[in-house]
């Protein structure tokens, strides 16, 4: 396969009770919700009739779930560096509860106490970054929210801070790829809705 045609396909894990409250979900093992479960079977029809030569997955519940109900939970490899970053003493709070006691701040600009700095998780995603570039054709992943937009950055050759320009909604599904010899974007946070809700 021409490299400049390959595509990594990013899939975010669908809903948990975290999620819908904005609490930051970092290595605790949660599972979907029952929407989550429908959000990955809608993720399944958007990735119907396309095939990779490699699948990956943190091995966290809720990405393992999204993998297997979207039908790629036998070929895929389990990765520890796909995990989510490690949110250390702000585990399960929400940005609004850090911020009664930092006011401004934000992961990007202020690593976890007792977490995992943003240089850490960088050098995580550079690990996966370099092994989709050398599949042998298109890869999917299924991790998480932080993690996958400081993928993304370091896709695009950017900080891992850019992350934060890159919004990630639950069982969404982006594309890197190349435009001639560019690593690009070029699809990002495609939601496909739940039934009856348009495909957007």
């Amino acid at each position: 396969m021409d490299k400049h045609l390959q595509q990594i396909w990013l899939i975010r894990h669908g809903e948990t009770s975290w999620s819908i409250t904005g609490r930051h979900t970092g290595r605790t093992d949660i599972a979907l919700t029952d929407r989550g479960k429908l959000q990955a079977e809608e993720v399944k029809r958007r990735l119907a009739g396309h095939a990779f030569s490699l699948v990956l997955t943190s091995p966290l519940t809720r990405a393992l779930e999204t993998c297997r109900i979207a039908g790629y939970g036998k070929i895929a490899q389990h990765l520890d560096d796909l995990m989510e970053w490690d949110y250390g003493q702000y585990e399960g709070r929400s940005t609004a509860s850090i911020r009664e006691e930092l006011p401004g701040w934000t992961i990007w600009n202020g690593n976890p106490p007792g977490g995992e700095p943003i240089t850490q998780v960088a050098r995580r995603a550079d690990n996966i970054v370099k092994l989709a570039a050398n599949a042998d054709g298109n890869v999917a992943i299924f991790a998480h929210s932080h993690f996958l937009r400081v993928l993304a950055a370091r896709w695009l050759g950017l900080s891992p801070e850019a992350g934060r320009l890159l919004s990630l909604d639950t069982a969404s599904v982006s594309i890197l790829s190349y435009e001639r010899e560019n690593r690009v974007i070029s699809m990002w946070n495609n939601i496909c809705h739940l039934p009856g809700e348009n495909c957007g």
